[in-house]
């Protein structure tokens, strides 16, 4: 069985998370990366008019990333992000767009200070129903190696 730790950063602590969590599982890990990096302009959530409420205001917008990866090598994947406005982030649909899901294990993981994961994994699961989900959890980046190895076999 091989995983596959992928994530989605725009302020790093995401990615100091993911990086964790391959690490404890001794996993290949892959970033989502947008073609255009987000400022801190952009992540500005109580702008009206900045790029990531633009695009949260439409659930239907992919933002373009730089690039894919091949997930057939690959039975379970796991999915980190950022909570933005109570779910996952519109470029975690273009990424598991990219892919091909169906069959495979999936697992989300979040970052966030406040709001938990059952609303992004509700809309994972509902939107990528082809996907084999399991239970997902907020992470903080403090849980122990065995933690985070025996969520993932739960």
């Amino acid at each position: 069985m091989k995983t596959l730790v992928t994530y989605f950063s725009a302020s790093g602590v995401t990615k100091r998370v993911a990086e964790k969590v391959a690490n404890a599982l001794d996993a290949d890990i892959f970033e989502i990366a947008p073609e255009t990096p987000y400022t801190a302009a952009d992540l500005d959530y109580m702008d009206k008019t900045s790029r990531s409420t633009i695009e949260m205001n439409d659930r239907t917008f992919r933002p373009p990333i730089k690039e894919t990866i091949d997930v057939a090598e690959y039975d379970t994947i796991l999915i980190g992000f950022p909570v933005w406005w109570y779910t996952a982030p519109t470029i975690i649909n273009t990424f598991i767009e990219s892919i091909d899901i169906a069959g495979k294990t999936a697992i989300a993981f979040c970052t966030s200070g406040g709001t938990g994961i059952s609303g992004c994994e509700n809309d994972l699961k509902n939107a990528y129903p082809e996907a084999n989900w399991k239970p997902g959890r907020r992470l903080y980046g403090r849980e122990s190696d065995d933690e985070i190895i025996n969520w993932v076999n739960e």
